[in-house]
């Protein structure tokens, strides 16, 4: 019989049966990871789908209501948008990090990246909150007590139906992006993770990477166009 700490041989493949991080469903750790991150990916395609749907809108309804969206774009605080956007480009920076010290087996370099990086995100939350309230106080909030002196107010109220739509749905999957940091974090203090196995933190940088990508396209749709 095989010594149980020896990796054995199944359908033609080594089985590393001494790793405990490897399900009993698959062969070794490599076939593990790939499968782990194409998961991943094709969550992340319908993902692209749902927002793609909301980019859509925010396209017939930018040609159908041109004024409006310019008047709602001036309104937008860009200082609090740039802002933001340098944020969540140096957290992508700080998951990178996390990332590679996880397959160094860096478990301080790993802690404190992803750190930094729930710190950026829950600084990005709380300058959205700045900008909601601004939106609030100024009643610019679509629905019946809307307020719009400016010129097509029509357009303008689609335009901030869009644009609370857009981050709000953002911003969750940021909230979402900050739970499972938080679980990763938990892990890398109990000491899970090593140069062998590393998978959930870099399944975890690639949501949280998407999260940032999809900001860097409402940043210029929603604060920029139109401010020429």
């Amino acid at each position: 019989m095989p010594d149980a700490n020896q990796a054995a041989v199944h359908g033609g493949a080594h089985v590393d049966i001494h790793n405990p991080n490897l399900q009993h469903h698959f062969n070794d750790m490599a076939q593990q990871q790939e499968a782990s991150t194409l998961g991943m990916w094709v969550f992340l395609a319908t993902e692209i789908m749902f927002f793609g749907g909301m980019f859509l809108c925010y396209i017939l309804y930018r040609y159908w209501y041109h004024d409006g969206f310019v008047a709602g774009s001036h309104h937008l605080d860009l200082f609090w948008g740039a802002l933001n956007t340098v944020i969540l480009i140096v957290s992508s920076l700080t998951m990178a990090f996390a990332v590679r010290s996880a397959q160094l087996g860096n478990r301080r370099g790993l802690m404190v990246n992803l750190i930094l990086t729930m710190g950026l995100g829950a600084a990005f939350l709380g300058i959205k909150a700045i900008e909601y309230s601004a939106k609030f106080r100024d009643k610019v909030i679509p629905g019946r007590h809307f307020e719009w002196h400016e010129v097509d107010p029509i357009g303008a109220q689609a335009f901030f139906s869009i644009y609370f739509a857009m981050t709000g749905m953002h911003a969750l999957h940021m909230v979402v992006g900050l739970g499972i940091m938080s679980v990763i974090l938990f892990m890398s203090w109990r000491g899970r993770f090593n140069e062998t196995y590393y998978t959930p933190v870099e399944i975890s940088g690639l949501y949280w990477h998407f999260v940032d990508i999809v900001w860097i396209f409402l940043f210029p749709l929603l604060y920029l166009l139109g401010r020429h």
